[in-house]
């Protein structure tokens, strides 16, 4: 919606029990973020381009990105996001269940701005979650153009 007064994250998750734990963990945020979802890498990218069936699609302020994607996998992503100059400033969390040095080291050689490991159970979680919508949406000054913001500094 136009008027949603709320910032966007676009969360590109295949798995749908996961998709459903970390939607509501940001639902119970106290920034109450628009949470989009992207069930692939292709269609992530369609989203972010505005392609259909994607055309009134929100320019998310934050993207949390799995890396074991379908159709085009994380890493994929992460370097066409990066490399395209009117999607390189939105920030992409990389939120996998890999713990794997390969992987971590990989994505930051592609600019992801944070990697976290999923918790592997509801708790910790949920902190997690808390602790990076606190940081990305309550701390960082995001670029103006990632959409209003509804929260006090306090």
């Amino acid at each position: 919606m136009a008027d949603d007064p709320r910032v966007d994250i676009l969360l590109v998750d295949d798995n749908p029990g996961d998709v459903r734990l970390i939607s509501e963990a940001l639902e119970e945020t106290e920034f109450r973020p628009g949470i989009r979802h992207a069930k692939d890498g292709f269609e992530a990218m369609q989203f972010l381009r505005r392609q259909p069936p994607f055309e009134n699609a929100p320019k998310p302020a934050i993207i949390l990105l799995d890396l074991n994607l379908p159709r085009k996998d994380g890493r994929a992503v992460l370097a066409e996001i990066k490399s395209d100059s009117s999607l390189a400033s939105i920030p992409v969390i990389v939120f996998s269940g890999s713990d794997a040095p390969q992987d971590i080291s990989a994505c930051y050689a592609l600019h992801a701005n944070s990697y976290i490991v999923k918790p592997r159970d509801l708790t910790g979680l949920t902190e997690t979650v808390e602790c990076l919508t606190r940081f990305w949406l309550g701390c960082v000054t995001l670029p103006p153009d990632s959409g209003p913001r509804t929260w006090s500094s306090s």
